[in-house]
């Protein structure tokens, strides 16, 4: 008598989505992650999320970073809590606007992977350079001023002041090339930040980074400042993954 595999349950479904995350951008990846189990549709709409001790141990995290991912999702629509005997977390149905549309036009025209990989790069490379030769007073005063910048910046102009620290760090490192370059790939960078939400919790983490890539650069630790260069851009990256690929 041959047997016949059980249909896969909810658990499995996830399984090439859902992975251990990286220490250093734990909230944005597994924001990313459960982004993606969303839109991709393996939890279907009307269905339970797994119970968040699952998912909590699935992808590494504490249960508080859990939660604040899943606030995010309800703040966007995406899901809905429900307390009881039967609660959880419920996947909502989606339905398309015109603004969302017009967004994924704008996504269409820009491959998005080239982009975040050239950012990359640039921006690991301009914070070696800077560390490696140094920088002046006069230099080092700019940078400190412009990650101030960011730090006193309202909600509304985060974005333009952390745009601008980096644009500085590229022009600090001594190559005009770079720094045009830089700031080409910088702007559909932000094209395509302005299509996803503002979150607190990672402007918080950002800002943590910020201060640890100017300190390596100030420092003269160019290893220290390009892995911190990198760790920053890969969490941009899961989250404009997560809520536009």
């Amino acid at each position: 008598m041959v047997r016949t595999s059980e249909p896969a349950g909810p658990a499995d479904r996830l399984t090439p989505v859902l992975r251990p995350v990286r220490a250093g951008n734990g909230f944005e990846e597994a924001l990313e992650q459960i982004l993606q189990v969303v839109r991709l549709g393996l939890v279907p709409d009307g269905e339970r999320l797994p119970a968040e001790r699952e998912l909590a141990e699935r992808m590494g995290i504490s249960r508080v970073t859990l939660r604040e991912v899943l606030k995010v999702l309800q703040e966007q629509g995406l899901v809905e809590s429900r307390r009881g005997r039967y609660g959880g977390t419920f996947v909502l149905p989606r339905t398309r606007t015109a603004d969302e549309d017009e967004l994924r036009r704008r996504i269409a025209a820009v491959d998005m992977e080239d982009t975040l990989r050239f950012r990359e790069v640039l921006e690991v490379g301009a914070a070696g350079l800077c560390a490696a030769h140094g920088l002046d007073e006069a230099g080092a005063e700019r940078l400190r001023a412009a990650l101030a910048a960011t730090h006193d910046a309202p909600l509304a102009d985060y974005r333009r002041q952390d745009t601008l620290l980096h644009l500085t760090l590229a022009e600090l490192s001594g190559s005009p090339s770079l720094t045009a370059q830089y700031a080409a790939v910088r702007a559909t960078v932000n094209d395509l930040l302005d299509g996803i939400p503002l979150l607190v919790r990672n402007l918080e983490h950002s800002q943590h980074q910020h201060t640890a890539l100017v300190e390596a650069v100030l420092d003269g630790e160019a290893d220290a400042a390009r892995e911190v260069a990198r760790e920053h851009c890969a969490g941009t990256a899961a989250l404009l993954r997560g809520f536009l690929a």
